[in-house]
């Protein structure tokens, strides 16, 4: 039988398998992006940073897959340069760094935007933003995303129409070199002060942005993502709900992203205020034991997703679940 697949094909996947052709894409296309540079020779790429001025910052990435690691964000020329050896000298990243990227740092909000795409056009979700710092107050360390939040004031409608323009135009330019964008197309935009800028795209979901998005979709998501299979989106009036926001919170173990411990239960699943209106606890570390317990079992343990008229509201649901 057919089977309906949402999700792009390995030819598709290439803009969030290879930093180094997403970057000749954009610019091909004229869709914006950083200055940049695609090297598969340390000593070429060495030479490149050191015939630009020592003030202009650069971000050096491994163009291959490095498990969300292989970005380096360094602050001055010495360390760009000991950034591109460790990429691609010392093999940091194993083969995701034989192509290095390096571009120009870019300054301004992130945004994560997230759209429907059917093979030839895109319908853009409301943006989000994450929370990286593992402890309230924006302290901690760095992690894989410890809440998110939608939509993103900071994306302001006129914003929304330029980002899914950007969107679209990478559908229509990857449907017409053969490799037609089918799934969601994530993609991570920065709001310079000369607009957005594409950071980079994903071939999927985000997580944790994912739980503020979809519960802000009013259409039926089974009818939006078979349409996007049978290359139909058009036929769908792809609807938010108007006037709510959501905003997730994760709830991570003592010590992470570092070392921490596992097995602990967790209490209050089946609370009154979990399993209230407006909340959703979506489950990532945990698992149950054969007693029927729920127990921790990774880093980032639950996502705890509440909606409510504003960000403030969407924010209190949340922590009192």
């Amino acid at each position: 039988p057919d089977v309906k697949v949402f999700g792009p094909s390995k030819a598709a996947a290439e803009l969030e398998a290879s930093k180094a052709f997403t970057k000749d894409f954009l610019q091909e296309h004229d869709i914006p992006t950083a200055k940049y540079r695609n090297f598969t020779s340390a000593d070429d790429a060495i030479a490149y940073v050191k015939s630009l001025d020592p003030s202009d910052r650069q971000v050096v990435k491994a163009s291959g897959l490095a498990a969300g690691k292989g970005v380096l964000l360094p602050t001055t020329q010495e360390e760009t340069l000991a950034a591109v050896n460790e990429i691609m000298s010392d093999r940091a990243f194993g083969a995701a760094g034989d192509t290095c990227v390096v571009e120009s740092f870019m300054t301004g909000p992130e945004a994560s935007c997230l759209a429907f795409c059917d093979g030839r056009t895109a319908v853009l979700m409301p943006a989000a933003q994450d929370h990286k710092r593992a402890l309230d107050g924006d302290e901690g360390l760095n992690t894989g995303g410890m809440g998110a939040y939608a939509p993103a004031p900071c994306v302001t409608p006129e914003l929304q129409r330029e980002i899914e323009a950007m969107c679209v135009k990478t559908v229509e330019k990857m449907a017409e070199r053969g490799t037609p964008y089918v799934g969601c197309l994530y993609a991570g935009m920065m709001l310079t002060p000369n607009g957005p800028s594409v950071l980079e795209f994903n071939c999927r979901f985000g997580d944790p942005e994912t739980q503020v998005v979809l519960p802000l979709l009013e259409t039926d998501l089974y009818e939006v993502m078979s349409a996007c299979c049978d290359g139909k989106l058009n036929e769908v009036d792809v609807r938010f709900k108007e006037n709510v926001s959501a905003a997730t919170v994760v709830c991570a173990a003592k010590g992470y992203p570092e070392k921490y411990p596992k097995g602990m239960a967790i209490k209050g699943l089946d609370s009154g205020a979990c399993q209230a209106g407006g909340v959703k606890v979506y489950h990532a570390g945990t698992k149950v034991d054969a007693n029927g317990v729920t127990r921790c079992s990774g880093g980032r343990v639950l996502a705890v997703t509440g909606t409510g008229p504003d960000l403030t509201g969407a924010l209190a649901s949340s922590y009192r679940a």
